[in-house]
């Protein structure tokens, strides 16, 4: 969009808070949801939050319009943010087995529950960083297959994939519980 590159440009240019206070103003409540529902802390949330446009400014000088839109690239940094923060959180990373690729079962719903996301939450925190980035885009964000492969320049069949193993152990795991 003209005005996003017309913020990027002020800002990286001119140092404009104008122009920043706009772009904050524009996202921070779709970054915050987003972070929220995955902490399920109203402060946790404000600090990670925080902590993606802090992050989002410092690097925006390398910012590339031609690779993804602005919002696209701030729930990519919110992406990372969230991972950064529960592995603070978390003192043991443990790696799970791969399983076979199950049906898809549409449980976002369910996710809202605070016990359940707490399990889910924990549960994802313990696989491979960049397949968290894939589960997190496509519950929290509710990206479609397709963004999330230009997101993270992967081929879409490799997240269909990653996300389809992770939804079936994730499922079994909350199952077992």
């Amino acid at each position: 969009m003209e005005r996003e590159k017309k913020w990027v440009r002020d800002i990286v240019h001119f140092g404009s808070k104008k122009a920043a206070d706009a772009l904050v103003r524009e996202y921070y409540d779709d970054i915050y949801a987003y972070v929220y529902r995955q902490t399920g802390s109203r402060e946790d949330a404000l600090d990670v939050t925080q902590e993606c446009f802090l992050a989002a400014f410092r690097s925006l000088s390398s910012y590339d319009p031609k690779k993804a839109g602005l919002r696209t690239w701030l729930y990519h940094i919110a992406s990372h943010k969230v991972i950064d923060f529960k592995r603070k959180k978390r003192e043991v990373y443990v790696l799970m087995e791969e399983q076979e690729i199950a049906a898809e079962r549409d449980f976002v719903q369910d996710i809202h529950n605070h016990e359940l996301l707490r399990q889910v939450e924990e549960f994802v925190c313990g696989v491979d960083p960049q397949i968290q980035e894939v589960f997190r885009l496509r519950v929290y964000a509710e990206y479609s297959f397709p963004e999330i492969a230009a997101v993270l320049a992967q081929p879409e069949a490799k997240i269909k994939a990653q996300y389809y193993r992770l939804s079936a152990r994730l499922r079994k795991e909350i199952a077992d519980a």
